[in-house]
């Protein structure tokens, strides 16, 4: 029975998604993306005679999970191919150009054709699916060719299905798993509650990578003047909600402390808003000029790829979406060691969670609880001082998570390709 809902509601997502493709584009992207997807890869993959690495990620946040791994094992084993897709159009249409891999595609939905057509086109001698992947026909399409298939930078938790009494079925994709490599030692304890034996703690490979981020970090000129000698906060990835805590805590600290914002959607009416709220005192990155910068106290950020590296100008940071549909990415800011607030929604992030108890982040309810724990380290040298030393020791303990699966995958590599 499981199985048969799974199907209907896979079918069911499909359908949903098509006839929503001519009011929601996203969901055009999702479906256009698929077109004659099967065609695309037989005409890519046609002259290849390279074996293939297969990585697979959801979205965007699982790539930046797993793209430290398929760099680096594009490093150690050149000479394999990399065949990466994406299930979602945020992951895909963001980075279907991204050098590391050499094919990325949209992933088909899981249906018993599509799993068998795409594995019999793709013939991978090994595939990663990242975090959260568990798809049924797919997972039983690899294990039925003995091809070895892992899942990296996995989180468990004890209300999913996976452990309940029902979920034998969801617990069989589980079986087909390789070997499954956790974030914490919590996810590994569930996986042995079910009696799950192939696992290992191996932590986030994102550490690895926004350390190197960090250390490789050039410097941004513009923002280098605007900071000056003032204090700086870094809003990064900020929507709307995460706005209606910030504005009057922005209007309170101003003008001692300076703001460089960088809305995770880049809107001209918000940004006009932005200015109007502020007259005089906010102006947009590109219309900043870096001899009179500095006169400005808010720094508005309208282009992407930016925020990683400026985070380097953070004495603070705050990280946005913890106030509506989830935390966006901590890591970042914690390679520059900063103090970094962020809203109530992060339970299901791990390094958030490791953060805060750390002491080194902190979560905010409102206004008035971000100006109170804000003013808690404000110009205070020694906890400034101790938030960076214990974020760093954070990090260097959760280093080297790449490396660790990396070696543990050569083994089931074929000897001649290792």
């Amino acid at each position: 029975m499981s199985k048969i809902l799974y199907d209907v509601g896979v079918r069911a997502y499909g359908l949903g998604v098509r006839l929503a493709a001519p009011f929601l584009p996203k969901a055009a992207l999702w479906v256009n993306g698929r077109k004659d997807i099967f065609s695309e890869i037989e005409r890519k993959l046609h002259h290849n005679t390279a074996p293939v690495a297969w990585f697979h990620c959801a979205s965007l946040g699982e790539f930046e999970q797993g793209r430290p791994l398929m760099e680096a094992f594009r490093q150690r084993f050149p000479d394999f191919k990399i065949v990466l897709t994406f299930f979602s159009p945020s992951g895909y249409e963001v980075r279907k150009n991204y050098a590391g891999a050499d094919f990325i595609f949209y992933l088909p939905l899981d249906t018993p054709h599509n799993a068998h057509q795409f594995i019999s086109t793709v013939k991978p001698t090994l595939a990663v699916f990242v975090k959260y992947e568990f798809w049924h026909h797919y997972t039983k399409a690899l294990r039925k060719r003995h091809i070895p298939l892992f899942s990296v930078s996995a989180i468990f938790r004890p209300n999913q299905i996976y452990f309940q009494k029902k979920g034998s079925f969801y617990r069989r994709i589980l079986e087909r798993f390789t070997h499954i490599y956790t974030q914490n030692q919590e996810s590994a304890q569930l996986l042995a509650s079910i009696d799950f034996t192939r696992v290992s703690t191996a932590g986030d490979t994102r550490v690895d990578r926004v350390l190197q981020t960090a250390k490789n970090a050039a410097p941004i000129p513009l923002a280098e003047a605007f900071k000056d000698t003032a204090p700086v906060m870094v809003i990064g990835s900020s929507w709307p909600q995460d706005l209606e805590v910030l504005l009057p805590f922005m209007q309170e600290q101003l003008p001692a402390v300076k703001f460089i914002l960088a809305p995770h959607e880049i809107k001209d009416k918000e940004l006009s808003d932005m200015e109007a709220q502020f007259p005089g005192k906010a102006i947009r990155y590109s219309k900043a000029d870096v001899a009179t910068v500095d006169t400005y106290r808010i720094l508005l950020i309208d282009n992407i790829g930016m925020l990683s590296s400026l985070y380097q100008y953070a004495d603070y940071a705050y990280v946005g979406g913890a106030f509506g549909k989830g935390l966006h990415n901590t890591l970042e800011p914690a390679a520059f060691g900063p103090p970094i607030f962020f809203g109530p929604k992060y339970a299901k992030f791990q390094e958030a969670k490791d953060l805060v108890d750390a002491g080194v982040a902190f979560c905010v309810k409102s206004s008035q609880d971000l100006s109170k724990k804000f003013l808690a380290v404000h110009d205070n040298p020694a906890a400034l001082q101790k938030i960076n030393a214990s974020t760093q020791a954070y990090l260097q303990k959760q280093a080297g998570a790449t490396d660790r699966i990396l070696t543990s995958l050569e083994y089931w590599l074929p000897s001649r390709q290792v």
